[in-house]
C-alpha cells in the first residue's frame, strides 16, 4: 500500500472511531458527518488501490472527483459489492443533513450511517489485503 493509501486508511479508521463515539454520546449530527468522512477517506484508498489518481495532476481529492470515480469500481471493475454502491452518496446526504438541516439526524439515520461507514471500510481493507 503506498503512503497516501496508509494515510487516508488511518483517517478512515479515526473517522469511524468517532462517528462510533459521538453516536454513544448522542451527538448524531456528528455522528453522521464522521461517518461520512469515513467512507470518503475509504473510498480515497480504494481508488489509489486501483491506480486512479486525482485528475489533473494534483495531490488532493475532492469530495466531487472521488463520488464520480468510486462507483465504477463497483460496477465496472466488480472490486467491491454492490451494497456498497449508493453508501457515498447517501452518506454526503446525511451529512449535509446534519451540517445544515434545521431538523438534524435522528438516532436511527446516525446508527445506519455508522453501520454503513462500518461495512464499507471492512470492504476496502478487506480488498486491500486480497491484493497484497
Amino acid at each position: 500500500m503506498s503512503e497516501t493509501s496508509d494515510a487516508y486508511l488511518a483517517r478512515a479508521r479515526e473517522s469511524l472511531a468517532g462517528a462510533a463515539s459521538e453516536l454513544v454520546n448522542k451527538r448524531y449530527n456528528n455522528a453522521a458527518n464522521r461517518a461520512y468522512f469515513a467512507v470518503f477517506q475509504a473510498a480515497v484508498v480504494a481508488l489509489e488501490q486501483a491506480g486512479i489518481r486525482p485528475p489533473g495532476g494534483k495531490d488532493e481529492w475532492s469530495h466531487r472527483q472521488v463520488q464520480a470515480l468510486f462507483p465504477p469500481l463497483i460496477t465496472r471493475q466488480k472490486r467491491y459489492p454492490t451494497e456498497l454502491r449508493p453508501t457515498l452518496r447517501q452518506l454526503v446526504t446525511l451529512r449535509e443533513l446534519a451540517d445544515y438541516g434545521l431538523a438534524g439526524v435522528s438516532e436511527p439515520q446516525a446508527r445506519r450511517a455508522v453501520a454503513r461507514a462500518h461495512a464499507f471500510i471492512a470492504a476496502i481493507t478487506d480488498q486491500e489485503r486480497s491484493t497484497r
